[in-house]
């Protein structure tokens, strides 16, 4: 079958591999659309970040680079294993690509988004979704019903916001602010929407993502190169700040203004993955008894992120900038991304 193989930086190849079996406990998975991730991105750019080295294999699969790659996937299901029962060939479903070892501590009590040897498919081994056929465990695979495949490949990115969002115990008429509107901070939007919050303020500059927070569900865009962001935050809000802030950025004046414009007692929610050691005023924490948490990708949290879906509490259509042949992954999928950043939030790829 064929993959798109990571190799190193700027190096992702078109190749045949050995088509996966399904083992016990197993569902193969026919790849129908799977999304670019800007996880994969910076792998392309920057990496190897999580993918396994040479000579350093991953303690989960054994496996090293090249890898296959590709995580944000759904399909139909192909093969059962030994002993899976609940699913029918045919059945259109998503997978939550974790790989985890069950037995550490975290494992063991329940948040095996951290798991001490944490990995995924797609970027660890194992396969990738940029590729015909993916095996996954039974437990990790979820039936999305009458859902697009194409819309499954969004329960992914979906899932990361709707857990960041439960983190920060955000309900009906709470107010919230977003850092940044790329594709996480519009996917924070929507499940913030879809979970009640009356008062969305999102901060991004770029024209064309601020039209974009605006449909996802964004109840004011304040654009922090012509606004004083904490004292508008402030004013929006009758001068308490907002419950919740989500960084989605990465950047440390976000984070800043992020702490600044959450009320007493509130809570920040760190969803951004960050590329160098961020800088912190602990006074700030400390005069405002401020909570600042991260939040790692989702846990127990597809089957809420279909339900989403389902009963169109997220309209999922404007994620979707782009839908392209793996054959066509570099140019019109990773370039385009790379060059035409604010105009893109997912492009899909059909093995």
């Amino acid at each position: 079958m064929k993959a798109a193989m990571y190799h190193g930086p700027e190096d992702i190849r078109i190749e045949d591999v050995p088509e996966p079996q399904a083992g016990p406990g197993q569902v193969k998975v026919q790849v129908e659309w799977c999304g670019i991730c800007g996880t994969d991105l910076h792998e392309y750019l920057d990496g190897p970040i999580f993918c396994p080295p040479p000579g350093s294999p991953h303690a989960l699969t054994g496996e090293e680079m090249p890898v296959a790659l590709g995580h944000e996937f759904a399909g139909v299901v192909a093969d059962l294993g030994d002993g899976v029962t609940g699913f029918s060939l045919g059945d259109r479903v998503v997978v939550e690509p974790y790989l985890t070892c069950g037995t550490c501590a975290r494992c063991r009590e329940g948040r095996y988004n951290i798991c001490d040897v944490l990995g995924f498919i797609g970027l660890s081994g194992g396969g990738g979704g940029f590729s015909e056929y993916v095996v996954a465990d039974a437990r990790r695979t979820f039936p999305i019903g009458d859902l697009g495949t194409d819309v499954g490949a969004l329960v992914e990115p979906l899932a990361v916001a709707y857990h960041a969002v439960r983190l920060g115990g955000v309900g009906p008429g709470m107010t919230a602010t977003v850092f940044g509107s790329g594709p996480i901070g519009l996917v924070t939007t929507a499940a913030l929407r879809a979970a009640g919050a009356t008062e969305i303020v999102v901060v991004e500059p770029a024209d064309v993502r601020k039209k974009k927070a605006s449909t996802a569900g964004a109840t004011t865009v304040l654009d922090p190169t012509d606004t004083d962001i904490v004292a508008a935050v402030k004013e929006l809000t009758g001068g308490r700040g907002t419950d919740v802030s989500f960084e989605c950025a990465g950047f440390d004046t976000a984070l800043a203004q992020a702490v600044q414009c959450t009320k007493g007692g509130g809570t920040v929610v760190n969803v951004a993955i960050w590329g160098h050691a961020a800088t912190v005023a602990m006074n700030d924490l400390v005069f405002n008894e401020v909570s600042v948490i991260g939040s790692l990708a989702y846990c127990n949290d597809h089957e809420a992120t279909i339900g989403l879906l389902a009963d169109g509490s997220v309209e999922p259509e404007q994620f979707i900038t782009g839908r392209i042949a793996l054959d066509d992954i570099v140019g019109a999928g990773f370039h385009e991304l790379i060059e035409n950043k604010a105009e893109n939030v997912k492009i899909l790829v059909h093995p």
